[in-house]
């Protein structure tokens, strides 16, 4: 196993329980050190509608040029991202995204069960909280075109529901401040919150327990390739370099997935879009949700764990530029006054942020590779936390010679 994020130690997991014996490879000293490190928090079946539809464009258009927008496009001398901009052109189509939007919310609404099970199974705590998760809008245009989002989800299974903003004050107290704005939102109660990275160090407890071997500090340096076969995996860890062998590997490596696969032929659709963070430590009468808020005119959301209000969000297309930018901070937390204007807060935010691998259609790419002993389970974009419980256990299935039970284009590359 390639990668100890929520995916990758998720994939663990159920690989060892269905009687695999696993060896984890991460270059960060812990399991969910990176990606999964400080997100955004929410298992979002109802956030399922892809970046990539036909309001989009419009929107980028307008953003073009402004440091602090919402989606923020960086042009660079980069065939990939060139490659991937034009991929996301043509998924903008009305029948791509709903094909889209159809498979996200298949594997998303199994995940989330997988997540129940396994959390009712091994007594996981992560900050969970079961209130659903609430959309909001402050544009009438916004709200509107969410409602016809929000019916394309219910005919695909999912309980997102369109309501007035005074509603929406009703469900999270802590909008009463910014009432005047609200001109409605979704309610998805179903849906939950919680702190993925506290989740990923909980289950690689349990997944040693099932005799996981996880060698951190360590680093892939290449997939080694002979003919139509992979003969092994090129390391650096704290021993020195190694080659390790095995029947069959999983990369789960996010946005690195595809440097390590383009030597091997495969084109993986995969980019990152890097995402900020700002965790806020709040005073016993802070004013913060305890219902999980997106605002999706902001591309943010705003998630309560524990003592503590998680906002994140935004897509930055840079490469692999992991610098946080002060103007793109500034803004988390100007949004979030503007919404929470009663917010009382200990100290100042802890900014962060990560990489999220991201495909044109916003659909994850699971399963096997043209190599019989290469696996995939990566691209999860803004969905990894929510998606993988329901990625790993489907590739279980998979790897195992029994047929997945999401209604999903699992990859074949």
């Amino acid at each position: 196993m390639l990668g100890a994020g929520v995916v990758g130690t998720t994939s663990a997991w159920y690989l060892a329980r269905a009687g695999h014996e696993v060896v984890v490879v991460d270059r960060q000293p812990l399991p969910g050190n990176e990606t999964s490190f400080a997100n955004g928090g929410q298992i979002s079946v109802s956030h399922a509608e892809p970046w990539a539809n036909p309001h989009v464009l419009p929107q980028v258009i307008r953003w073009l040029g402004k440091e602090d927008a919402p989606l923020l496009w960086r042009w660079r001398a980069d065939s990939a991202q060139f490659a991937w901009g034009l991929r996301f052109l043509r998924e903008c189509l009305p029948g791509r995204t709903r094909r889209n939007i159809a498979a996200i919310v298949a594997l998303a609404l199994y995940s989330r069960r997988c997540l129940k099970d396994l959390r009712n199974e091994l007594g996981l705590e992560y900050d969970q909280r079961e209130r659903g998760i609430l959309h909001i809008y402050t544009q009438a245009q916004s709200f509107a075109r969410a409602e016809v989002a929000a019916q394309t989800m219910r005919q695909f299974g999912l309980d997102r529901q369109s309501v007035s903003g005074e509603r929406c004050v009703q469900i999270e107290p802590a909008l009463a401040g910014s009432a005047h704005l609200l001109a409605g939102g979704d309610y998805t109660p179903s849906d939950e919150s919680g702190d993925a990275n506290k989740f990923t160090q909980a289950l690689a407890v349990q997944a040693r327990r099932l005799g996981v071997d996880f060698r951190l500090n360590t680093t892939v340096d290449r997939i080694v390739a002979e003919g139509d076969a992979i003969s092994g995996i090129a390391t650096t860890g704290p021993a020195g370099s190694a080659l390790l062998k095995a029947d069959a590997y999983v990369v789960a490596l996010g946005s690195y997935s595809p440097l390590l696969l383009r030597p091997l032929g495969i084109d993986l659709p995969v980019i990152p879009a890097k995402g900020y963070s700002a965790t806020v430590r709040l005073r016993e009468d802070g004013g913060a949700p305890t219902v999980s808020l997106t605002d999706d005119e902001h591309r943010l959301v705003f998630s309560r764990l524990g003592d503590r209000l998680r906002i994140a969000g935004t897509a930055e297309f840079n490469g692999y530029n992991l610098e946080l930018n002060a103007v793109r901070c500034a803004a988390l937390m100007r949004r979030t006054q503007q919404l929470f204007p009663d917010l009382k807060a200990v100290g100042d935010p802890e900014f962060w942020c990560g990489l999220r691998p991201t495909t044109p259609s916003n659909v994850p790419v699971i399963g096997r590779t043209r190599y019989a002993e290469l696996w995939l389970n990566t691209g999860h974009g803004t969905l990894g936390w929510t998606m993988s419980c329901g990625s790993a256990a489907a590739l279980a299935d998979l790897m195992g010679g029994r047929p997945a039970t999401p209604d999903f284009p699992f990859a074949q590359c």
